[in-house]
């Protein structure tokens, strides 16, 4: 998955979201409430037009990162874009609306209800009598079953990522005709919406060999508005087709081309006219804006009338008092950097035919904190960190700028308009120094405690000594320690001073300064700097050896236990379009700093990111996203699960990259999956969301934008929001038409 955003069963099947002590947590009442959930707290951007308005034919070119590697989104390395050509060829029972919420999709599906629950969970689905494959057979009992089997994990020939809700069915039956399906389960499963959405035709589910190698590369056999025409790997395109059989609303696209652009390639992608379509990163947005606001300007000043490149040349060597010679090679470096300015200009020229369509991606950046050793194992320390913070502040540093509200999110499972929403975070509380030294306090990290002289290769607290095996250079463009980046303290005695106007000689290594350097009093109380007499013969300013314990009275600095100072390692990615990871993780060091506790941040290329240091638990403190789920009790049990011995003694974690969890919390999880009463099920969930933030594993900070660029005649797409996107509506503009206010279903 990408640490900064991911379409969420895609990501629940290639990777697997933890407390220990029982925690204190208000009284929570039934949530039963719908006006909870709220409203998205952006809509969707898409130039929503109704059919009539669309023109019939053309080929649009949607940026994907990569020609996906499995057709089969049931396989661990279903990425993106295997989704997106699934959702247009396949068959889905549901799909989610503007608001997160699943809907039963007409064109495959008349009805579907319990019509049992007394003795055992039955479903019954009436399927719509025109669905077909697209090679004349009807979809039917023969196709939810191979499925079934596939997926429920008794067969390990099968090469199946996820198993959640298959699992749980007992059997499936032709009912009273070839429309209708029987499904029962043999434990209740409240998110029973979730299955068979993608359905695969029984040609891909049917056998081991299908399933596993057979739908890798091509589908030969499809059910949707458009057909998988090509896959061509050497030149990044998927290509669908309308799909003759389709019995829904025909595709106003003649093609839809799915085309593989890096993310840090797109802007020159759209430039060049290679893709109509594209999810952005901000400074390319802010790139389209700013071009969209120049036209009719000249992006380059002409050459003045009559000037040529020998007079350019002449005058310039007499203007420098310089020979020809020299001067031709300073023209020839300005005419090079004239050839790349209008290259650029040229390029935002471009630009200028695309507008960015915005709104927040259904999922949100956490701050995830390791709790398996070292000072976040204390669950005081965690909530620590968490009052620490100011979530606000984070929403504004990230969405403000954009022109999107800057709202934090209030919950781990849900998304404000989503019906399981509610904003559970008062159960840890929101930013509060004083409360989050006092916490620290009490689990015994102290201001100005000795700290024991580390020997070289020694653990730091909370790091355990650990260091990236990535590549990348140990050095000081890698890491460095919020609070040590000597800064001035107040009042510089007059060496001080003196020695500040003349730097000579005085320069030394960061590391050297680390040794050295006092740690910053906490703000709040407006304490000062601590100096050591420069009579004592050290460098004037710097601290007492390590070791030495803060005089009675002295400023409360970077906090100390047991002759180790708090400090955590905080992990974040070095590579274009992680930015404002970066940014986040900077202000969140110095909101720490704050209260005393120390961040030394290491900056590790994207590749190993997550599955060297996130899934492998080789950080304290990093910020990835998660993305919500329309079934939270069963897409995020496995985030949030308490991690269990395996049977060779290794901790199974699932996907709780936190490792930390509690029974209780489990016991909600269990509770709300086989509560059919929807109320009481979104009732549970919120109970559990509750008790997930009172353990502070993880803390939700904002909904991450959703920044597409599109061409300004491009309707019924772009940024989708929550809504899964309708395929066969989306189209180009007929001349003269604007888009409406809502898309017809006509």
């Amino acid at each position: 998955m990408s640490h900064d955003g991911v379409g969420l069963r895609a990501v629940m099947r290639s990777v697997a979201f933890l407390t220990a002590g029982a925690l204190a947590v208000p009284a929570l009442a039934a949530c039963s409430a719908e006006d909870e959930a709220g409203k998205p707290v952006a809509g969707q951007d898409i130039a929503p037009a109704g059919r009539d308005l669309i023109a019939d034919g053309g080929t649009l070119r949607w940026a994907v990162d990569a020609v996906p590697e499995t057709l089969n989104a049931f396989q661990a390395d279903a990425d993106p874009a295997t989704s997106r050509i699934a959702g247009a060829v396949l068959p889905s029972m549901y799909r989610l609306d503007a608001m997160g919420r699943p809907v039963r999709n007409a064109d495959f599906l008349e009805s579907a209800k319990v019509v049992d629950s007394d003795h055992k969970q039955v479903v019954l689905y009436k399927l719509n009598q025109q669905a077909v494959w697209s090679n004349g057979r009807e979809i039917g009992a023969a196709d939810f079953v191979a499925q079934w089997r596939a997926l429920s994990g008794k067969d390990t020939s099968y090469w199946t990522a996820r198993n959640a809700g298959y699992d749980r069915i007992e059997k499936i039956e032709r009912g009273a005709n070839n429309l209708e399906v029987r499904v029962t389960f043999s434990r209740q499963y409240a998110d029973w919406k979730s299955l068979f959405s993608p359905l695969y035709p029984k040609d891909v589910t049917g056998t081991p060999d299908a399933f596993n190698d057979g739908a890798r590369r091509k589908l030969k056999v499809t059910a949707g508005p458009f057909s998988l025409d090509k896959v061509d790997r050497q030149d990044g395109d998927v290509t669908l087709t309308r799909n003759p059989r389709w019995w829904g609303r025909p595709a106003k696209l003649s093609e839809l081309v799915l085309r593989a652009v890096p993310r840090d390639q797109r802007a020159a992608a759209l430039a060049a006219d290679k893709v109509d379509l594209a999810e952005i990163d901000p400074e390319e947005a802010r790139r389209i804006t700013v071009a969209g606001g120049a036209k009719g300007s000249t992006a380059q000043r002409s050459p003045s009338a009559g000037s040529t490149p020998a007079k350019a040349l002449h005058s310039w060597a007499v203007a420098n008092g310089s020979d020809e010679k020299a001067a031709a090679k300073e023209y020839r470096a300005r005419k090079k950097e004239r050839k790349a300015a209008a290259k650029y200009a040229a390029r935002q020229s471009s630009l200028r035919d695309f507008v960015v369509r915005k709104s927040l991606e259904p999922a949100f950046t956490q701050l995830a904190l390791n709790g398996s050793e070292g000072p976040l194992a204390d669950e005081r320390v965690r909530r620590a960190v968490a009052r620490a913070i100011d979530r606000k502040e984070l929403a504004r540093l990230v969405l403000q700028p954009l022109g999107l509200p800057a709202v934090p999110v209030g919950s781990h499972l849900a998304l404000s308009g989503q019906r399981a929403y509610a904003d559970n975070s008062g159960a840890l509380g929101g930013q509060d120094t004083a409360e989050a030294q006092s916490l620290l306090a009490d689990a015994g990290w102290v201001p100005g405690g000795p700290v024991k002289e580390e020997k070289k290769g020694g653990k730091a607290a909370g790091s355990e000594g650990k260091k990236p095996d990535d590549g990348t250079d140990s050095g000081d463009d890698g890491t460095y320690i919020v609070g040590e980046d000597n800064k001035p303290a107040h009042r510089l005695s007059e060496a001080d001073r003196e020695k500040k106007k003349d730097p000579k000689d005085h320069s030394k290594s960061h590391k050297e300064h680390a040794k050295e350097k006092p740690q910053r009093a906490d703000e709040q109380a407006g304490k000062q700097y601590l100096h050591r007499p420069v009579e004592q013969g050290a460098a004037p300013g710097a601290y007492a050896p390590k070791g030495t314990a803060a005089p009675a009275g002295a400023a409360a600095g970077a906090l100390a236990k047991d002759g180790k100072p708090l400090t955590l390692r905080f992990v974040l990615p070095s590579g274009p379009g992680s930015e404002s990871l970066r940014t986040v993780g900077d202000r969140i060091a110095k909101m720490l700093d704050r209260v005393g506790i120390r961040t030394e941040i290491s900056k590790v290329s994207d590749d190993s990111y997550f599955k060297d240091h996130i899934a492998s638990g080789q950080y304290d403190l990093a910020l990835y996203s998660w993305p919500a789920s329309a079934f939270p009790a069963t897409d995020a049990r496995p985030i949030y699960a308490k991690p269990v011995p395996a049977a060779d003694g290794s901790l199974n974690v699932e996907q709780n990259y936190t490792r930390v969890g509690t029974d209780q919390v489990d016991q909600l999880f269990d509770q709300a999956i086989a509560e059919l009463d929807e109320g009481e099920s979104r009732s549970l969930v919120r109970k559990a969301d509750a008790r997930i933030w009172a353990a502070a594993g993880s803390i939700p900070l904002y909904q991450r934008p959703q920044l597409t660029a599109a061409r300004p005649n491009l309707a019924n797409a772009g940024a989708f929001g929550f809504q899964s996107p309708v395929y066969e509506d989306m189209g180009f503009l007929k001349k003269g038409a604007k888009p409406s206010a809502a898309p017809s279903q006509k």
